[in-house]
């Protein structure tokens, strides 16, 4: 990932980059935990997109230790989508339909986020398509190069997290 997507990547994020905690940064993806929540992620932006964005696009897989969830798919499209457009995530030859509210985009269920990331560790890389508000396509394509080392690193976080608030 070139120095200002990374850049992009931390910006686009909720809480103040203060706040979170650089886990490690592997080709196109990063990972951070974030204590105050707590939660830990992998997080990419898309290598390429049709047209020009809108807005930043990420995709990321979540990890929330307190509400025990984990490698949860989370997406922001690059532009607006249209209101009826389904969203479809492509990896390894596999096509998931998330489900989408205004913008962004998740898996519908914990078995969908699992095979998700399944899909990801095998394939080279990953496209999310959907319409949008102008009636044309919306394709964000994402590298999985050095995506399962950030998955793995975001996880390993939580844990390590989750171990230490226990010990307390």
């Amino acid at each position: 990932m070139k120095t200002g997507a990374w850049l992009l990547c931390a910006a686009m994020l909720s809480t103040p980059l203060a706040a979170k905690e650089r886990l490690g940064v592997y080709q196109g993806w990063a990972a951070f935990r974030d204590l105050e929540t707590p939660r830990c992620y992998a997080i990419a932006a898309p290598e390429e997109t049709i047209r020009e964005p809108t807005q930043p696009a990420f995709l990321s897989i979540g990890f929330w230790p307190k509400r025990s969830i984990t490698h949860q798919i989370h997406v922001r499209l690059s532009r607006s989508r249209a209101p009826d457009g389904g969203v479809t995530l492509t990896a390894g030859g596999r096509r998931f339909r998330l489900k989408a509210a205004g913008d962004a985009a998740w898996a519908t269920d914990r078995r969908m986020d699992l095979a998700i990331v399944a899909a990801m560790r095998s394939a080279p890389s990953l496209s999310i398509e959907t319409i949008g508000r102008d009636g044309r396509s919306i394709v964000d394509a994402y590298s999985l190069r050095g995506g399962p080392s950030a998955i793995d690193a975001a996880a390993l976080g939580c844990a390590r997290a989750r171990i230490t608030a226990l010990s307390k």
